[in-house]
């Protein structure tokens, strides 16, 4: 809760006129406690796991109007009744785990030192601060994984994850309850060492939910913007740790590519790359040979 009573009060405190952004937040937050802003993200996550990945429903449903060309497995295919029953599981763990999880672990987010006044962080300190966050979550999950796929870890908690080795969007968060309490330490340890405004780490917490529905959304889409972030994974890329599943050594990294570079574990997926590179190739010079047209789906090609 802002400790102002008026937006004038606020001016006189920051020496300045609010801004719009900042005008915006205290009509909206102003007398609204903290505990009840930090539980936004229950609603944001709800929004989230339920609405991003039905554009991905629409093009599963739909993929013989050329969509099929995009599918990183494309001789996998889930109907709607298997995709519903995989965001029906999700929600359980939502209702069960998550939620209670948010509802209990403000003091966690008192101690750190999530703030909620005023002023609002630049936009530059925003995109700094998310970028920190992602680095020491892609890090930490990093190791985290390589764990999970050691023998105990997968045989008791990972291999929930892995039951769909051809990932859709609503797979992004379907995991072991353990799982899910593990692999909140690496997203809340960014927070947690460069603390930040609320603000902040609700966009935090949506951009991350987002980003790990794209990259097991089973779709390689060439305008996909995240293209362009240096060293990004992206769903083809991960797409290949779900195919080979249990034996998989590689590609552990949650979003970016550099630790699996770094430490070898990327070994089997370039390899693999490699292998359709020159397959797709190979089929091209035989289609000039015979002078038929050229298409070259992706195949389902396994590695060590």
């Amino acid at each position: 809760m802002l400790p102002f009573s008026t937006i004038e009060e606020a001016a006189a405190f920051l020496g300045r006129n609010l801004t719009v952004a900042e005008t915006l937040w205290f009509n909206y937050s102003a007398k609204k406690s903290d505990y009840y802003l930090y539980c936004h993200n229950i609603l944001l996550l709800f929004l989230i796991f339920t609405v991003v990945p039905l554009p991905l429903v629409f093009v599963e449903m739909l993929r013989s109007l050329g969509f099929d060309k995009y599918k990183i497995q494309p001789k996998v295919s889930l109907s709607l009744s298997e995709m519903f029953r995989c965001y029906k599981d999700v929600m359980w763990m939502f209702v069960f785990v998550v939620g209670p999880l948010q509802l209990v672990s403000y003091p966690s987010i008192q101690m750190i030192g999530i703030r909620t006044g005023l002023p609002l962080p630049s936009v530059w300190e925003v995109l700094a601060q998310l970028a920190v966050y992602f680095l020491i979550e892609d890090y930490t999950n990093y190791w985290i994984h390589r764990f999970l796929h050691g023998k105990w870890g997968y045989e008791k908690i990972h291999r929930v994850h892995h039951e769909y080795s051809a990932p859709i969007g609503f797979a992004a968060p379907y995991a072991h309850w353990l799982e899910v309490l593990i692999l909140g330490i690496p997203s809340f340890l960014g927070p947690a060492i460069v603390p930040g405004h609320m603000i902040t780490f609700w966009l935090w917490i949506a951009l991350r939910q987002i980003e790990a529905i794209e990259t097991h959304s089973g779709y390689d889409f060439p305008w996909t913007p995240t293209r362009f972030i240096p060293f990004y994974g992206g769903a083809d890329y991960h797409d290949y740790h779900h195919y080979v599943g249990e034996q998989s050594h590689s590609n552990f990294a949650s979003v970016f590519t550099y630790c699996d570079y770094i430490y070898g574990t990327d070994k089997g997926y370039r390899y693999h790359k490699k292998v359709l590179r020159k397959l797709k190739e190979e089929s091209r010079i035989d289609g000039a040979r015979n002078g038929s047209s050229f298409y070259f789906p992706t195949q389902d090609l396994k590695s060590e």
